[in-house]
């Protein structure tokens, strides 16, 4: 199950269309995850990303959480209570207006990390005006009359109207580390395109490209598109208003629109594509605790410009930080300062992987690397789950009556000086050592220390522990765990002490005499 879920994690699910008319009471934005999935989850999230404050929903296995939504949604918005048992995430948005049209992100959470995403596009039009009033004949004749002249002056927009055609909604998919992708628009032999039309290609607001008076009107894009499209040269004669978008982006994810204008500005055409890229794989990477480093992989194929910024990520916290070719140490969180390494010149050896050094358990866990391109646009992004295996489980047995008995724990890597070492059971203090105290906690009747470390631990990586003076109830799990100055737990390792009683030996050896005896007297038989 939890191979399953790393697969999700960050794999973008096939998005979907939505198409209202507002003024409608509500509309519902489908999103769907299989139950085993949603049960394992502890939030479901609904978001835009092109408003300042993106949350429109949080829904938790308790209740619904409205701390950070944003205020626009305040009211409107809504989802199943059972939403986490039964898979069903969909969103209700009550009274949806044209500003509400805009892509919309369904996002599965475990503990803060990202399970699953569902893209929605959300297309909100005003209802076209009536084509004909309804007007009683039996009204004064300057009523009939003004009828008429409405009629007349309607006709021709109810003429546009109908013939206006609407394309079936298209799905693209591309990977994120291709070039460019195609998103296609070929119109049929029937369709009377004339010389005189305005093509237009939007993304939300944004136009993203326009050909108008047999011109491809370059200046009339919105600055994030410049030099990033192109359209056949002569579109009329081809019937292919397709457009290619180059230098790809993952905030270029979403619904394009193209629609084709005659020259009083009605429309003939129209079709959405919806564009879905597809993030790299989640890669995982094993080590076992106690190793002096790991590295946390990503090549990429394709050259990048010098002006990026790459981010790695754990959790929320900035890992590593690269940038017009240097280290942006300021922004690293502390726990991760003088521990991370990247590779000299990771652009032009399109290698971004992370060397990690100084493990500890809490490293384990999800890391994201991001490319931003100098106006903030993701360029890239990889996520590598790290798990950190702590030591095997050992099993030590002894008999009660023995002088004592040592618990295991050799290491393959030393340690600084500044590191604390604690040896539990039942989650009680047994042994702490750190330079400079060496105190055990377990004593017997006559207040004699019961246990004992090898002297300068550290240095010979023996962190063995002596338990003298052994009785019954000193059997169970002993715990040692080794703390960095901080308080992070940097290894850990489990011994499970079987302590048996003096007659059990006893027995064994009664029931060896008893077997001889019967086997001697069969023997005379």
């Amino acid at each position: 199950m939890q191979l399953m879920l790393l697969l999700l994690l960050l794999a973008s699910q096939h998005a979907s269309a939505v198409v209202v008319y507002e003024g409608v009471e509500s509309v519902r934005l489908p999103c769907h995850v299989p139950a085993d999935v949603a049960l394992e989850s502890t939030a479901a999230v609904w978001d835009r990303e092109d408003l300042n404050i993106q949350i429109v929903h949080v829904r938790l296995r308790s209740s619904d959480d409205f701390k950070e939504q944003s205020i626009r949604y305040t009211n409107r918005t809504s989802m199943r209570a059972d939403a986490l048992q039964t898979g069903d995430l969909s969103l209700t948005l009550k009274n949806p207006t044209v500003s509400d049209s805009g892509t919309y992100k369904c996002t599965v959470r475990k503990y803060g990390r990202d399970q699953s995403k569902t893209y929605v596009d959300l297309k909100v039009t005003v209802r076209p005006p009536p084509v004909w009033p309804i007007v009683l004949f039996a009204l004064l004749v300057p009523v009939v009359l003004l009828a008429a002249a409405f009629g007349v002056f309607m006709y021709p927009r109810y003429k546009m109207l109908k013939m206006r055609k609407d394309y079936p909604v298209e799905m693209v998919e591309v990977e994120q580390e291709e070039k460019s992708v195609l998103l296609p628009f070929k119109v049929t032999e029937e369709d009377d395109i004339s010389q005189d039309v305005k093509v237009e290609w939007k993304r939300q607001n944004m136009i993203v490209h326009v050909y108008q008076n047999n011109e491809h009107q370059h200046l009339l894009q919105d600055q994030d598109y410049r030099d990033r499209t192109e359209m056949n040269e002569d579109p009329h004669r081809t019937k292919d208003f397709s457009l290619k978008l180059k230098d790809l982006q993952l905030s270029d994810h979403g619904g394009y629109t193209c629609t084709v204008y005659n020259k009083d500005g009605y429309i003939l055409l129209q079709k959405v594509v919806l564009l879905n890229i597809t993030v790299l794989q989640v890669e995982m990477v094993e080590v076992t605790q106690g190793e002096k480093s790991v590295l946390l992989p990503f090549r990429i194929k394709d050259d990048l410009s010098l002006d990026v910024t790459l981010l790695w990520r754990h959790e929320k916290v900035t890992v590593h930080a690269y940038q017009r070719g240097q280290n942006q140490s300021v922004l690293i969180g502390q726990d991760y300062e003088g521990r991370t390494e990247m590779k000299k010149d990771p652009l032009n050896n399109k290698d971004f992987s992370l060397t990690l050094k100084d493990l500890r358990l809490t490293d384990r866990g999800v890391y994201t690397c991001t490319v931003h391109n100098k106006d903030g646009h993701m360029l890239l992004q990889k996520a590598v789950t790290l798990s950190v295996r702590e030591y095997q489980l050992e099993m030590v047995e002894v008999t009660q009556g023995k002088e004592f008995v040592l618990l295991p724990f050799k290491i393959k890597e030393g340690f600084t000086q500044d590191v604390k070492v604690e040896w539990k059971h039942k989650n009680k203090m047994v042994h702490e050592y750190q330079i400079g105290k060496d105190q055990c906690h377990l004593k017997d009747q006559d207040q004699k220390q019961r246990t004992e470390m090898k002297k300068d631990p550290l240095n010979t990586k023996d962190l063995s522990l002596t338990l003298k003076d052994l009785h019954l109830t000193d059997s169970g799990v002993y715990t040692c765990t080794v703390y960095n100055k901080d308080g992070h737990m940097l290894i850990q390792k489990s011994v499970t002490l079987s302590v048996r009683g003096e007659c059990y030996s006893c027995l064994s050896t009664v029931q060896n005499r008893y077997r001889f005896i019967s086997n001697k007297t069969e023997f005379r038989d």
